[in-house]
């Protein structure tokens, strides 16, 4: 049923939102950007202490997160915080953009890397692969909060399995890699961390099942920093498994160094191992986008009107049903529209970057307004060392954003139009004054 007065109720246990936080994070992305980021490491201890920073300041971002989750829990996450911050009209903006571009084309990249994989095992078109996966796992989260979950658990522990298997090989199996003569060239700091922290992204996702989450607000900051503690660990050890196994020369000249591991490692076995791990890795990531993808749209629509219809919620499967369906159906027009066009990875971190960093920043800053605006605001836990860590947050933030537009590319310009398209029907759809994030 689609009860008007239904909301989230505190279903989701702590290994749950962990579950889903690792889930997004540990994408197929670990397994190509350590190639990148080596090729502009000038040494092995320079590339891991690239891995560990990013770790670092992932946790800088999570200790802001979670004071504005546990001060202001809820399913719409960083909508909420915007429009508490400025104003209805930057929220509708800002759920247009999950909707038109950050969660469905994750979900639509991830969907084709399943796609590739199964195509190339199964054989069949990658695009009607890449659909089926879309439709499977919209139907297994409108199912139930409960299916979405359960699903969610199992495929992160396979994905993790991947990874440890990763770790094995590099460690223990592969022979060691015969020692290069060592770099000249010093290393790309600032090329070399985006990567990184496109790798770690998605950690935030978390907060928009803190109204859904068992027991106390403050657990979220656990829940926060249990997840990015395990996503360091596992990014370290695999690039210590990656820099054994093929040394920093060989993974900068690979363009798959988990398939070259696990092949030096087991041969053909390990080749189709590792193929299966990255299917696996983006099926994981695209369960969890599209569970966190859809609370930000219920939220949206219960702010607007004219999209009341998109703020329903399913009381008796826990689920906001129609946004599964609309998020899902936008992610199949975006792998319909791959099909035609397949710049790959490259062309879809240009179209949803620059957004995104833009939204990151405006949730840092809003940390500092809303210190300011609502100082007698219950806030069970508060970031430490405020406002120095909020301030490297935002700075952070900041510098992606700029390194994101600094090279204009087809992409960036059509993200950019996307979103100015949101601000023009942002004044069309008139957003309502009432109801609260």
């Amino acid at each position: 049923m689609h009860d008007e007065a239904a909301r989230p109720t505190a279903t989701l246990r702590a290994r749950d939102a962990v579950a889903i936080a690792v889930g997004i994070v540990v994408g197929a992305g670990i397994f190509r950007t350590p190639a990148i980021v080596a090729g502009l490491s000038g040494s092995e201890a320079d590339m891991l202490w690239l891995w560990l920073i990013g770790g670092g300041l992932s946790v800088v971002g999570a200790l802001c997160y979670a004071e504005l989750a546990a001060a202001w829990p809820g399913a719409g996450g960083d909508y909420g915080y915007l429009v508490r911050a400025y104003g209805r009209r930057a929220g509708f903006v800002y759920a247009w953009a999950r909707l038109a571009v950050i969660q469905t084309g994750s979900v639509a990249l991830l969907a084709f890397i399943v796609g590739d994989y199964a195509a190339a095992v199964a054989g069949g078109p990658s695009a009607a692969w890449a659909a089926g996966t879309v439709m499977l796992l919209t139907a297994i989260n409108v199912a139930g909060v409960r299916a979405g979950t359960r699903t969610q658990a199992l495929l992160t522990l396979a994905e993790v399995a991947g990874l440890v298997l990763v770790v094995i090989a590099g460690l223990i199996l592969a022979p060691e890699a015969v020692a290069a003569v060592p770099r000249v060239t010093d290393t790309q700091w600032g090329a070399a961390m985006v990567l990184v922290l496109l790798t770690y992204g998605g950690w935030n996702e978390t907060v928009y099942v803190t109204g859904e989450l068992r027991g106390k607000r403050k657990r979220i900051v656990g829940v926060l920093l249990a997840s990015l503690g395990v996503v360091t660990l596992l990014y370290l050890l695999v690039n210590l498994a990656f820099l054994r196994g093929l040394g920093l020369s060989g993974i900068a000249a690979s363009d798959a160094p988990a398939a070259d591991l696990l092949g030096r490692a087991l041969g053909s076995a390990g080749s189709a191992a590792i193929a299966v791990a990255v299917a696996v890795a983006a099926l994981t990531s695209a369960n969890a986008t599209m569970f966190t993808g859809a609370r930000s749209s219920w939220a949206w629509g219960r702010d607007v009107q004219k999209l009341a219809w998109l703020g329903r919620w399913d009381g008796v499967r826990g689920t906001p049903g129609n946004a599964l369906l609309v998020q899902g159906g936008v992610s199949l027009l975006l792998v319909g529209a791959g099909a035609l066009v397949r710049d790959g990875f490259a062309l879809a971190v240009d179209y949803t970057a620059p957004v995104f960093w833009l939204f990151f920043l405006g949730v840092g800053i809003a940390l500092f307004v809303l210190r300011r605006r609502e100082p007698d605001t219950p806030r069970p836990f508060r970031v430490p060392l405020y406002p120095v860590l909020p301030a490297l947050f935002c700075a952070s933030n900041a510098w992606l954003l700029w390194s994101s537009l600094a090279y204009v590319k087809t992409g960036a310009v059509v993200g950019v139009a996307v979103l100015g398209a949101g601000i023009i029907l942002s004044f069309i759809l008139q957003p309502s004054k009432e109801s609260s994030p």
